[in-house]
């Protein structure tokens, strides 16, 4: 059904080790491979964000009880370790990815982990995992001006082009943040959907650039994870989450509307 919530899963680092940086958001391949075993087990079917996203557009009925994978930044043990797993049981993904983070001539030293460089994201595109943009320094988005929002959407989206030879079509607001203005500016530079956090299902009536994904972290054990997948006790899960991020949130528009005054008096 056209109706139906999904489960969108946020993935970050895949790390046997990972750093202070990228510990809390990260998983281990053990709990990865699990998870994934999981979805299998559960008959469950992973699509990619622009297959749901074209399904939802056109009508088309969803696969059963479909599910994302979704990776955001893109560090180097997404294809380290995550990759493996994926193959094994034929699971496509998307891995959204920060073009100034991956090693390579486009660095700008930014990454927060060791990071894929871009043979390894070209052997992840060919291998079924869709790649969408993340912005370029992977900045947050609504704080920056209309010129540098441009440049940071623009760069991303000709640097994936380049690299992969094909326009990426989705796109992942860093650090889930966006507004009107953002969410405008991103489907003015070409992509058709894009994926925020919020820490609740995906559902057609969220509109194709505020889809919701839930966050699986260290400490998401395999009952959680289970409760995520079948859309259980979502609320209950993040309630911290939520209530951190709306105190965030009026922090921000402080921020803008302090800006903006500033910039008047100019």
């Amino acid at each position: 059904m056209n109706s139906a919530a999904v489960p969108i899963l946020m993935y970050h680092a895949v790390a046997t080790a990972p750093n202070d940086a990228t510990r809390v958001l990260s998983v281990a391949p053990e709990a990865f491979a699990e998870q994934m075993a999981l979805i299998g087990d559960l008959g469950m079917t992973p699509v990619t964000t622009a297959e749901l996203a074209a399904r939802w557009r056109s009508g088309r009925p969803l696969p059963a009880r479909p599910v994302l994978i979704t990776f955001d930044d893109g560090y180097e043990g997404v294809h380290r370790h995550a990759l493996p797993v994926l193959a094994k049981h034929g699971f496509p993904a998307t891995l959204f990815v920060s073009t100034g983070w991956l090693r390579g001539s486009h660095d700008t030293g930014g990454g927060l982990d060791t990071m894929l460089d871009w043979p390894q994201t070209r052997e992840l595109a060919g291998s079924g995992v869709e790649i969408g943009g993340h912005s370029h320094t992977h900045p947050q988005l609504d704080q920056l001006d209309d010129v540098a929002l441009e440049a940071e959407l623009t760069r991303s989206t000709e640097i994936l082009t380049g690299e992969l030879g094909t326009r990426p079509v989705s796109f992942a607001y860093p650090y889930g943040y966006s507004s009107r203005r953002v969410r405008q500016a991103v489907r003015s530079a070409g992509y058709g959907q894009a994926l925020a956090v919020g820490n609740g299902l995906a559902r057609r009536r969220q509109g194709p650039y505020t889809l919701q994904r839930v966050t699986v972290r260290r400490t998401t054990g395999v009952e959680e994870f289970e409760r995520l997948l079948r859309g259980r006790a979502i609320t209950r899960t993040f309630a911290r989450d939520r209530a951190l991020t709306k105190g965030y949130a009026l922090v921000r528009r402080t921020r803008q509307v302090r800006r903006k005054a500033i910039r008047s008096r100019v």
